[in-house]
């Protein structure tokens, strides 16, 4: 019983951090499955105005470009992958671009770039190895100058997300979320 209440608070406080994000007036979620079911990250955004929300084909590496994009118009992007694997196609965009955005920009950049990402659940079906494999310590080799933070059940996701908010240190937020979880 104890365990299934975590998991709901999760996925509680996931939506919970996903409308508090929504009322900031240039906050704009992109990606897949954010306006169509078909992950888990629609679920975690009930609570978001679907006027907020632009739903994108699978071209993770264009993705992040827009986001990289929106964020130098002024808009805070709070762009979603559905599964950290999927990520993974949008490196070059991530790595060479967002995570060195103010060497970059001269310092200039007052945007922030808010990506979240899920290690895809096994159960109660596995999805296979290209939808549930866990790349954050690669992630975090990786970016130099990005907040990299893994949300397991002992994070505190609205304090994580209100960082990213708040934050004068970083501009990029990598979050990694559990779909084992959400369950």
């Amino acid at each position: 019983m104890g365990a299934i209440l975590i998991m709901n608070k999760y996925l509680s406080d996931i939506r919970k951090s996903m409308k508090i994000l929504s009322k900031h007036k240039n906050s704009i979620f992109i990606g897949q499955s954010v306006k169509f079911p078909g992950s888990s990250i629609y679920t975690s955004l009930k609570n978001v105005p679907k006027s907020k929300r632009i739903e994108l084909p699978v071209f993770e590496d264009t993705q992040m470009g827009m986001s990289i994009g929106l964020a130098l118009e002024g808009f805070l992007p709070i762009t979603c992958f559905p599964r950290f694997d999927f990520l993974i196609l949008a490196l070059n965009q991530l790595v060479n671009h967002a995570d060195k955005i103010d060497m970059l920009t001269n310092s200039k950049f007052k945007s922030k770039i808010i990506i979240r990402t899920m290690v895809g659940a096994k159960k109660p079906l596995d999805g296979g190895p290209q939808h549930t494999q866990d790349h954050t310590i690669a992630i975090k080799k990786m970016l130099k100058y990005s907040y990299v933070k893994k949300l397991d059940k002992k994070s505190n996701i609205l304090n994580e997300y209100n960082k990213a908010i708040k934050s004068k240190n970083y501009k990029v937020f990598v979050f990694i979320e559990d779909g084992k979880l959400y369950l």
